[in-house]
């Protein structure tokens, strides 16, 4: 990757601190900045790196870690219900308006998507675009298409998952090597993983409560507070052109992105098909390209 200027530091939000990087110095003419949503919800901002290379356009690509997420954890004792959708949103806001993004892109992986949507639903001025990668518009359709690509894995491995899950020990060294084996097929179908990821699934093992209170042990057994979310409902209030990213053998399955096409007034999709999850990362050259062209289109 280019080596590109950037700048580290805190924002204030919420009583607490919100930690930041911000990649390129100003916008050229006829250019605006990129807000990244990282995923989890309670990763870093690690597995949004390659996204940091639409800077060299001539624009800056403002990233970081959401409250409570690696660099901006919090020490100070809290309650863990504060971990909801509403605060995370109240945080993009509040991104903006530090460093006056008064029109700006807003892309999304993952969790970050869904933030994104739901941020776009209240119809925030000065948003130009939407790029969502890789989400679910609806968690309970999604645990339906996440419950058929399980049944398609091996017996075996599908016994030691539902073992430790009825008992409560997805905890244990066995359920996280055994959960590798879905995550090989619908979350990176890379080897070795790039560091930056490698950062990110580090990041929510060091401090994991906000994914455990708002998604549950892993990627397909959710039983947080976001099991019940759902925007299907509010889709046709997205009035920023929107991109949709997802890959063939995500988790993120085609079903579960339709709604999005089907219900956003100016949408247009991309699939990604030698990807699952992380189209950034498993086709990195064709997915800036095509988040490129689209982000150029609307500057």
């Amino acid at each position: 990757m280019n080596e590109l200027p950037s700048r580290e530091g805190y924002l204030p939000f919420a009583g607490y601190r919100t930690w930041y990087r911000v990649t390129g110095e100003s916008e050229d003419s006829g250019k605006l900045p990129v807000l990244c949503l990282h995923g989890g919800p309670g990763a870093s901002w690690n597995h949004m790196e390659p996204y940091t290379e639409l800077a060299a356009e001539g624009r800056r690509v403002i990233c970081y870690d959401q409250l409570g997420c690696g660099n901006s954890a919090i020490t100070a004792e809290h309650d863990p219900s504060m971990w909801t959708t509403e605060l995370f949103v109240q945080e993009v806001s509040a991104v903006r308006d530090y460093f006056g993004l008064e029109r700006c892109h807003v892309l999304g992986h993952s969790w970050g998507g869904m933030l994104g949507m739901a941020y776009a639903i209240t119809r925030p001025a000065g948003l130009v675009s939407l790029i969502v990668e890789s989400s679910p518009p609806s968690v309970p359709f999604w645990l339906t298409e996440l419950a058929r690509l399980r049944a398609d894995l091996p017996a075996e491995v599908e016994e030691v998952l539902r073992r430790h899950e009825a008992a409560g020990t997805t905890d244990s060294e066995e359920y996280t090597r055994t959960m590798v084996v879905f995550y090989d097929r619908h979350v990176c179908r890379l080897r070795p993983y790039p560091d930056w990821l490698d950062r990110t699934f580090a990041a929510i093992d060091a401090n994991p409560e906000v994914y455990h209170t708002m998604n549950g042990p892993s990627e397909f057994h959710v039983i947080g507070s976001l099991r019940d979310w759902s925007v299907i409902d509010r889709l046709d209030r997205v009035s920023a052109p929107t991109l949709l990213i997802s890959g063939r053998h995500d988790e993120a399955t085609p079903a579960v992105v339709q709604p999005f096409s089907d219900r956003i007034p100016d949408v247009r999709w991309q699939i990604f098909e030698l990807s699952s999850h992380l189209p950034h990362i498993e086709e990195t050259e064709v997915c800036l390209r095509t988040v490129a062209e689209f982000i150029a289109s609307y500057d």
